[in-house]
């Protein structure tokens, strides 16, 4: 187990949750051919990469707190 904040366990899982449902959005864009929503969704899914990558950094770096 990793120290972690409540915070960053929680922008992770929610991130997670996020990126499924942007990946239904992109796909329905993808078919539906409407090339703004797609953008949108892939636009909106690297930013939640990078939340969640910068959470995850912040775990690593911080050594008390609660077992995430």
């Amino acid at each position: 187990m990793v120290p972690a904040t409540p915070r960053d366990v929680v922008h992770v899982r929610v991130g997670s949750f996020i990126l499924m449902f942007l990946f239904a959005f992109a796909v329905l864009g993808i078919i539906a051919q409407a090339p703004v929503m797609t953008g949108i969704a892939v636009v909106l899914a690297v930013i939640t990469v990078i939340d969640i990558a910068l959470a995850l950094r912040r775990q690593k770096n911080h050594r008390t707190g609660e077992a995430g």
